[in-house]
């Protein structure tokens, strides 16, 4: 499976970039070069050094023609070194990505129907070709990227049927909610988020953070170290000796009634949690959601119907 990258040094500056928020639209001076004559999407990227192997994967997918008709369609286009970071961080070769099966969906991923020009990208969702949604977050210094990983680094290059927008790393629709990446990583060589999981399942919330794109969520996902400072505290032994009503108000606290990237949260925001009445305050200054550290490797896990940010406290409600 392919999985989006962690980068925890491009997640924590997004983080702590606050400042002026620049017009999207502000590095146009930069492109759009004057075309001597007709070329389609499929020519520019051809004549393009850096979207080599783009061109390959595209002609390997059987998609030239597609991308060749009038359109007008647009495409946000990975760099070679975007490609070559997503085989890296997915450890895939070339030869394995262009025989994959999924090749076809991962490249309509990224073509929407339309010509959108860079001041018509809002952040939010958006359907692409293959009928799936990628999101569009605005970091504080205004800078847009897509599914938290992937950000835009040039835009509005026209061509006779549509625009490109570059990207620096290659998006993949997510394939598992939350509660079943959370699972997944109980079985991972270092097993994480087990406590989390144990938590879940006794107070019956997995159903929850089960669901499909709809629900949009954000879950501040404690680690085990997390789980274990806090039985510590508590003085119990796991999550069986904590009151039901108590763990679930505790993880009700944790949840995030929206699909909130790392480049969507601001300083001192609140945030409203699943627990009535109790909100969540976003310090970006000390990378902190109220006292609890996030944690830079782990931000940004893109479900299909959320994201998970990793923790390194339990979050108690101050009633609690």
């Amino acid at each position: 499976m392919m999985n989006s990258k962690f980068n925890p040094w491009r997640s924590l500056s997004l983080l702590v970039a606050l400042g002026s928020v620049l017009s999207f639209s502000s590095c146009q001076d930069d492109v759009d070069p004057p075309k001597d004559e007709s070329e389609n999407i499929v020519d520019i990227a051809s004549g393009n050094p850096d979207f080599s192997i783009l061109v390959s994967a595209v002609s390997q997918a059987g998609l030239v023609e597609a991308l060749s008709q009038p359109g007008p369609l647009t495409v946000f286009a990975p760099t070679n070194e975007a490609f070559e970071n997503f085989l890296s961080e997915n450890n895939l070769t070339a030869t394995q990505l262009l025989a994959s099966q999924d090749l076809a969906d991962i490249l309509t991923y990224h073509v929407v129907g339309g010509a959108v020009r860079s001041s018509d990208v809002n952040p939010g969702p958006v359907t692409a070709l293959n009928e799936k949604q990628f999101y569009v977050s605005a970091d504080p210094a205004g800078n847009l990227w897509i599914n938290g990983n992937a950000q835009i680094i040039q835009t509005d290059i026209t061509a006779d049927n549509g625009i490109i927008h570059v990207l620096d790393y290659v998006i993949t629709s997510p394939t598992q909610n939350i509660a079943e990446i959370a699972i997944a990583a109980n079985q991972g060589a270092q097993p994480e988020f087990t406590q989390l999981v144990a938590a879940l399942v006794r107070a019956n919330l997995v159903e929850a953070v089960s669901g499909g794109s709809g629900d949009n969520l954000t879950v501040f996902a404690p680690t085990d170290a997390a789980f274990e400072a806090l039985y510590e505290v508590l003085g119990v032994n796991g999550v069986d000796e904590i009151p039901v009503d108590l763990l679930t108000n505790v993880l009700q606290y944790h949840v995030v009634p929206a699909r909130a990237f790392s480049q969507d949260l601001r300083q001192n925001a609140s945030l409203p949690t699943l627990l009535t009445g109790q909100n969540l305050t976003v310090d970006l200054a000390n990378l902190q959601i109220n006292e609890s550290g996030l944690i830079g490797a782990a931000l940004n896990i893109h479900a299909t119907n959320g994201v998970i940010h990793a923790i390194d406290q339990v979050l108690l409600p101050p009633s609690e």
